[in-house]
């Protein structure tokens, strides 16, 4: 479905990712983890064309996108979170839904039609009763899923969802989690999932792949990567 292939950013002289190959099948939840500045947001940021790789190339369902603009690359069905959240502020969370519908396909529905598919997303991620109010006067889990719904809203067939459970209280977590699940196993959409927390992501993901320094590390199941020595420096640091 999603394949990178050999993908090198440079910033100025520093590589935030050097020759990073991997790839991710139709409905798989991949988690993608590694430590701060391993360059796991920036990975986010090639694939959906913020920016432009200095080498390599990405490729979705077997169609070169690596130098497609970032709206071109969410018409295809490529959706995401930010680790920052960027709802807009000012407008309620139906508006910051049917924004998604209006400006993230490819062809619009008409004005009852977005309407109605965006009550129906706000009740898939638990936000209904707050329709009417402004993205401002939510709290932090709610912004958060309400990103969730936006992105859901473009028709991604992948989304890319980028620590949707940073500052969430345990609660939170577990609903956050469970949400993630749902997304891929009631609306068949693939998951590509960054994530700090890794009791959540080690249960929920089937795969994890793992960058350190801009360079793929280690690639497996949960149980696997979770005991291979690189990722243990990595996290830990080397033994004594």
């Amino acid at each position: 479905m999603l394949e990178i292939i050999g993908v090198t950013k440079y910033f100025g002289g520093l590589a935030a990712l050097k020759d990073v190959s991997l790839s991710v099948q139709e409905k798989e939840i991949v988690g993608l983890i590694g430590p701060n500045g391993a360059g796991k947001t920036t990975l986010f940021n090639v694939i959906t064309g913020a920016y432009r790789p200095s080498s390599g190339t990405i490729k979705f369902y077997g169609q070169d996108i690596t130098k497609l603009k970032p709206h071109k690359i969410c018409h295809l069905g490529i959706g995401r979170t930010f680790q920052l959240v960027r709802t807009f502020q000012a407008m309620t969370a139906l508006e910051n839904v049917m924004t998604g519908i209006f400006f993230g396909r490819g062809k619009s529905p008409s004005l009852s039609e977005a309407r109605h598919e965006s009550l129906r997303l706000l009740e898939f991620v638990g936000l209904l009763d707050k329709k009417d109010v402004p993205a401002k006067h939510l709290t932090l889990s709610e912004r958060r899923m309400l990103e969730v719904a936006r992105a859901l809203a473009t028709e991604p067939k992948i989304l890319l969802i980028d620590e949707a459970l940073a500052g969430l209280n345990p609660t939170e977590t577990i609903s956050a989690m469970k949400l993630i699940k749902k997304i891929r196993d009631e609306r068949g959409v693939t998951v590509l999932w960054i994530e700090h927390v890794m009791k959540a992501i080690m249960e929920v993901a089937e795969r994890i792949i793992v960058l350190h320094h801009g360079e793929k590390i280690a690639e497996g199941p949960p149980n696997v990567v979770a005991n291979d020595e690189k990722v243990i420096e990595a996290y830990l640091g080397r033994r004594p």
